[in-house]
């Protein structure tokens, strides 16, 4: 199989531990690619799922996708950077720690073509996150619920040779009020990048894929594993797109990478 090179790949929120986790098309993606460095950018581990003994979900596909990565660092010297997010929390014991080509950090600088463009998972701009974690673990069992309906619909569309419709995205691009949030929330990151002086900020956490400018700052979000299977790649010359993961019309999860390339 031809694998594309990208200098630079980011991804996050596979929420690894979560039924819902698509790991086994994020194991694909990254076999169909050869990247110089990885940037894992939180909730890659869903710690939150884990801890609850009813939805304790870790299967053999959630350690293949280590593996995969453990054989891009052994086959392609891939650098890998895994960025704590809100989901994997239990991280914070260890970082900043530094081993073979592995780095855990809470966030970082990356440097391409003469920019800066700082690497967060997003969380600190999410006030329910941080201050009122018990309305946070509110709403995430609410969107648990919401995918749970949305995996009997979905079922029901594939019947009918329907493609995957995610009610998830409809909700956020509908209601007033997530619609406010996130345009609240990439304005503050995007001044948090000001505040770094940086040129972009890349970051994940609302599973909402998206490159936009606000002002002189670059807005890059990877999006997530769970619904859009998205990702960030930059190319040779420093430019940026998000890339969509879509498994063939049988169910199976094939290398068939779609690129929607935004020039900003």
């Amino acid at each position: 199989m031809n694998r594309i090179y990208y200098p630079t790949v980011v991804i996050s929120d596979v929420h690894l531990g979560m039924s819902f986790s698509k790991s086994v098309e994020a194991s694909h993606f990254l076999t169909s690619i050869d990247c110089d460095r990885l940037i894992l950018n939180g909730d890659i581990i869903d710690g939150w799922h884990l801890r609850k003994k009813s939805h304790k979900v870790w299967k053999k596909e959630h350690t293949m996708f280590f593996r995969v990565i453990l054989k891009m660092m052994e086959n392609f010297g891939t650098e890998v950077i895994y960025v704590r997010g809100n989901h994997d929390d239990f991280l914070d014991h260890l970082i900043p720690i530094n081993f073979y080509n592995v780095k855990i950090v809470k966030d970082f600088i990356h440097l391409s073509h003469g920019k800066r463009y700082y690497v967060t998972h997003g969380d600190i701009f999410d006030s329910i996150t941080s201050h009122m974690r018990w309305l946070s673990k509110l709403g995430d069992a609410g969107y648990t619920l919401l995918l749970h309906i949305n995996r009997y619909y979905n079922r029901y569309r594939r019947l009918r040779g329907k493609p995957y419709y995610s009610l998830a995205q409809v909700v956020k691009g509908r209601v007033k009020s997530a619609v406010s949030y996130i345009s609240g929330y990439e304005k503050s990151l995007a001044g948090l990048a000001r505040a770094k002086r940086c040129q972009g900020i890349i970051c994940g956490h609302i599973h909402q894929a998206e490159s936009k400018r606000y002002g002189d700052v670059h807005y890059l979000n990877s999006g997530d594993w769970v619904e859009s299977l998205s990702a960030l790649v930059e190319n040779a010359k420093g430019e940026w797109s998000i890339v969509y993961y879509r498994p063939k019309a049988n169910n199976k999860p094939q290398s068939d990478v779609r690129s929607k390339a935004r020039q900003v």
